[in-house]
């Protein structure tokens, strides 16, 4: 998702209070306490210049980060909706030296193409060829990559446009091969039904053996509730996918928090959505909750450790509104606030390469919407389990 600044402002959202629902009380518990709480602790970061170009291309809007680590390279998305440039992604080379990140190397640009062969079309121009690519995951086993997009759904007295969100199975030179298939409640409808626009599909994570696909929407189903105000969080859906078959198995609830800060002027937009999430360990995810108001430059980023073991599987639920279900369950790990730095539009992460002292690292990077009032930042955490 492209969040909207005072100085960069793509679309509206219109904030409501959360209706009430019923749920048991076990969805309040946190991850059971014998279990150890991973901790993320900031070693290295850098910024990639506003300005900078590869091949031509304009180097932004990085919503997605996957690592390969037999080739120590780096596969990262681009959303760019071929307005600046095609759709595309890059391969890059991050140099950590003595855990230190001393510079990005960019090695290649690949554009991705649709089941036709030909490149995605322009938003701007013919948006109902375009996509809008949010995340990407490597497959070592198979040697493809997997991305999602948003899709979209504008429904104006002048305009139309409802294209479905989707998960794309693709070659390393960005040749289509296959797509899952999507549920019926993620296909866009011109009711107030299904997805919201520029709130569906974010995160892709394989699990360990690559044998499940798991993503998730960012804002609340227009059937589950009402998106996140300063009050209460919205109930979003996490999905499960057969890698082989490619089918829906599982969706589960997840609470997002509320919005972080009161936006100024009061009643301007705000949101607080999940941008990316990462496969930590069997039935566990790291969720990002990114939150931003209007009125503050910077985001209030949180990261989560969510279970899914207890979760109910709501794929049979038309609404989740007054349901007694689990919930999955979260348990904060970081609060990008308490850094002490300025932190942008985090959209993507990944576990990177071993640290000097045997520690995984995990890395993070920031969307900057193509703005030059945002920054694309790369962010190196030592996971201390």
């Amino acid at each position: 998702m492209q969040i909207a600044t005072h100085y960069f402002m793509r679309k509206l959202l219109f904030l409501a209070v959360f209706p009430a629902f019923l749920f048991s009380c076990s969805n309040l518990k946190q991850i059971t306490e014998n279990k150890a709480t991973p901790s993320l602790k900031l070693i290295s970061s850098i910024e990639i210049p506003f300005e900078e170009t590869f091949q031509n291309t304009k180097v932004g809007g990085l919503s997605g980060i996957d690592y390969d680590a037999k080739n120590d390279l780096y596969y990262l998305i681009c959303d760019d909706r071929s307005v600046f440039n095609d759709s595309r992604f890059y391969t890059a080379k991050i140099n950590l030296s003595e855990d230190k990140i001393k510079n990005i190397a960019f090695q290649n640009v690949t554009y991705l193409k649709n089941e036709t062969g030909a490149v995605y079309g322009n938003w701007n121009t013919a948006p109902t060829t375009s996509a809008d690519p949010e995340d990407i995951r490597f497959n070592p086993k198979t040697n493809t990559l997997v991305w999602s997009s948003e899709g979209a759904r504008v429904v104006t007295t002048d305009k139309t446009v409802l294209q479905n969100p989707s998960i794309n199975h693709m070659d390393l030179k960005g040749n289509f091969l296959d797509n899952v298939t999507v549920p019926e409640n993620l296909k866009m409808q011109q009711l107030e039904k299904g997805p919201r626009n520029n709130g569906t599909l974010e995160g892709i994570t394989f699990d360990k053996k690559y044998k499940n696909i798991y993503t998730n929407i960012e804002e609340p189903l227009f059937e589950d509730g009402d998106q996140a105000n300063t009050s209460k969080g919205g109930l979003i859906r996490l999905y499960q996918f057969d890698a082989k078959t490619k089918k829906n198995t599982a969706q589960y609830g997840y609470q997002l928090e509320p919005i972080a800060l009161e936006p100024n002027p009061k009643g301007a937009f705000a949101v607080n959505g999940v941008s990316a999430i990462q496969y930590y360990g069997k039935n566990q995810l790291l969720v990002v909750e990114r939150s931003y108001s209007t009125g503050t430059q910077a985001c209030t980023v949180k990261v989560f450790l969510c279970d899914l073991k207890k979760a109910t599987n709501v794929k049979n639920y038309p609404s989740l509104q007054n349901q007694k279900l689990e919930l999955a369950s979260k348990r904060l790990i970081l609060n990008m606030d308490d850094l002490g730095i300025f932190i942008d539009n985090i959209e993507g992460l990944t576990f990177g390469p071993k640290l000097a002292n045997g520690n995984p690292s995990i890395i993070f990077v920031s969307d900057n919407n193509f703005s030059d009032k945002q920054k694309t930042q790369v962010l190196v955490f030592e996971l201390v389990k």
